[in-house]
């Protein structure tokens, strides 16, 4: 099950058409199937695999990436690294993706379906900073290149796109490359990133955006040689709508010969949620207009495809056999032992004994999804199983700042219910509201989530739903929009401290 989707049932949708943070969005069709990635930055598996066939009912359908590599870098949470901004192609009868990891550079991989099997990431081209890659095939001429943008922290260079010359089999790059757009020479212009790039009309296109993620528009570049000279336009800028940004996506065209463009829009907590445009050519002059003429649009007719039913990515689970469902992530690269599988219903994490355990953000085996970008409730049973003290267990909403309730083996062998949050400083965590008793070690779990991400905690120790707390405003983690997180740990120490089972997780409309 999920929460509903962008389609009216009308023949109309309403944006966003994935209300959550599906960052970095690129997108393809092949036949009459659309495909999308987006960016999974630290979280594993990484790089998901959306699947559409008129492209406002999405369904998540599995991940590319099963491990993120170097795997000792991350075995412990690196919110703001990994996978940023892939690009998703088809060519050879083969699935391409394209990312650049700022720290390492820019990988690969590749498949013969877009379910996989995938190969393992390929090295294209070591360095820092080198981010948001793009490859092209050129189908005239049988040359592939590549355009990449940067990011600053890592190499002191932004505001402009690299072009170069790529091997036809993906694996290297042939040349040094060459800035092909230094938006320093164009007024105005600053964070000039996240380009796709295009072979329409006898030209070159890139599709980029600049301005920064909250106040930013799309350009687009277009030139008759791969290295330039580009001409440039703005295509789509949020003019007086509520759309800020418009951010970073891809071109899709539909078998019908429908033009569409997907991009985020940064939405604080929720993350950077997806946006489908129209889009057409201008007669004349044959540049892109994005939107209502250049604007966002609200509410729009679909594209005209063979209706779908109502879809979008799951949110519940009922973890049979143990298993959790496509839509969770790791904090980090995964090991074995942190889940269980077993025989019957409902989510078994094991207590992993951690040094960082009063930190939640310092834990690579927290279980996450997207936290939805429209009010809902989420609702969960926890049982504590752990014996060791100081065993905890329980349902978070994670971010800069987090919090969290759910369950906690005292030193006396009793188990009580606790609510905790902490601050974004870094701070430690604090007492969100008093702990109780918790008999039998179990607890129903909730968290109402209204308006501006504020949440509001509850727990059902058996007579009945009773608030916990004050409201917690959630908030982003850099790049990443707020998770909902299940959660089982214990204090360092020998020996194993039990585990924690979770059952009936459900994410619903008010």
């Amino acid at each position: 099950m999920s929460l509903p989707g962008a389609d009216l049932g009308d023949g109309t949708y309403a944006n966003p058409v994935l209300d959550a943070d599906w960052s970095d969005p690129d997108v393809l069709r092949v036949g009459d199937d659309y495909h999308l990635t987006a960016s999974s930055f630290g979280r594993a598996p990484g790089l998901p695999l959306l699947h559409s066939r008129d492209l406002v009912n999405w369904t998540l359908v599995g991940h590319a990436l099963e491990r993120l590599e170097p795997d000792a870098g991350f075995r412990l949470p690196r919110h703001d690294r990994g996978v940023w901004a892939p690009a998703l192609r088809h060519h050879d009868d083969r699935f391409w993706i394209f990312w650049g990891d700022p720290d390492h550079g820019i990988f690969q991989i590749n498949a013969p379906a877009f379910r996989g099997p995938w190969t393992r990431p390929h090295l294209v081209k070591a360095g820092k900073g080198l981010i948001d890659p793009c490859p092209l095939w050129d189908e005239e001429t049988g040359e592939a290149y590549l355009v990449h943008a940067w990011a600053r922290s890592r190499s002191g260079v932004k505001n402009r796109l690299t072009g170069h010359r790529m091997h036809p089999d993906g694996t290297e790059l042939l040349d040094e490359g060459k800035v092909i757009v230094d938006a320093d020479r164009i007024p105005g212009w600053f964070t000039l990133e996240g380009p796709k790039l295009y072979r329409h009309d006898g030209r070159f296109w890139i599709l980029a955006p600049a301005g920064g993620v909250e106040t930013g528009w799309q350009g687009a570049f277009r030139a008759r040689d791969f290295f330039g000279p580009y001409e440039y336009r703005v295509v789509l800028e949020q003019k007086d709508t509520g759309v800020n940004g418009p951010h970073q996506g891809g071109w899709v065209r539909t078998r019908q010969g429908e033009d569409w463009f997907l991009h985020f829009q940064q939405r604080g907590a929720y993350g950077r949620v997806v946006h489908l445009q129209p889009m057409r050519w201008e007669d004349g002059d044959g540049w892109p207009v994005i939107g209502d003429d250049g604007a966002p649009v609200a509410v729009h007719r679909k594209p005209a495809l063979p209706p779908q039913p109502p879809a979008a990515p799951a949110t519940d689970d009922d973890f049979p056999g143990g298993r959790y469902g496509r839509q969770w992530q790791w904090t980090a690269n995964p090991r074995d032992g942190w889940a269980t599988h077993h025989s019957g219903d409902g989510l078994r994490l094991t207590c992993v004994r951690s040094q960082g355990a009063d930190d939640l953000r310092t834990l690579p085996h927290v279980l996450t999804q997207r936290l939805p970008g429209r009010p809902c409730t989420v609702e969960t049973e926890l049982r504590l199983d752990g014996t060791g003290p100081g065993a905890r267990a329980g349902l978070a909403v994670l971010g800069d700042a987090y919090c969290w309730i759910g369950l906690r083996r005292e030193g006396d062998g009793t188990v009580r219910l606790v609510h905790r949050f902490a601050e974004g400083d870094g701070g430690g965590e604090r007492d969100a509201g008093p702990a109780r008793p918790a008999p039998g070690g179990r607890v129903g779990l909730r968290v109402e989530i209204g308006a501006g991400a504020r949440c509001r905690f509850f727990y059902d120790l058996g007579d009945g739903l009773r608030p916990s707390g004050q409201v917690f405003a959630a908030t982003p983690w850099r790049w990443v929009g707020a998770l909902l997180g299940l959660f089982a740990c214990a204090p360092a120490g020998p020996g194993h401290a039990g585990t924690a089972g979770f059952t009936r997780f459900r994410v619903t409309a008010p």
